[in-house]
């Protein structure tokens, strides 16, 4: 089955830096997209950085300038450096990938089971 194990997280103080990565198994040999959302204690999960294998992103507003996503080379791999943090993106985040466009058949969409990120001095 598939797999999509996070690392990286941990504590930061602000203005720090942290890389998160995704590493993806299984059987499906690449994935359409993957990103990352995060969710906060007492607020809803949010898309934070989303990458389609074309190479094109998407960012939420509040890490535009600060976080940038990437894939390596195999496509079952993504990387989020998070630069200049602030206290408001301590969040627990998780990886998240997909096979095919939404409203697709047979779209499969896979979570990792998320990493802490605390910025706080």
């Amino acid at each position: 089955q598939v797999q999509l194990v996070e690392s990286g997280g941990g504590l930061v103080q602000p203005g720090g830096s942290l890389r998160l990565s995704c590493a993806a198994s299984g059987i499906i040999s690449s994935f359409y997209t993957m990103g990352w959302y995060r969710q906060a204690p007492g607020k809803e999960r949010e898309l934070v950085a989303r990458i389609f294998s074309g190479g094109s992103a998407n960012y939420a507003d509040s890490v535009k300038g600060r976080f940038t996503i990437s894939r390596g080379n195999d496509k079952n791999t993504v990387y989020l450096q998070m630069n200049s943090l602030k206290s408001e993106d301590t969040a627990v985040y998780y990886c998240n990938a997909d096979d095919r466009p939404t409203g697709w058949g047979n779209r499969r969409e896979y979570w990792g089971q998320g990493t802490q990120v605390t910025v706080s001095s």
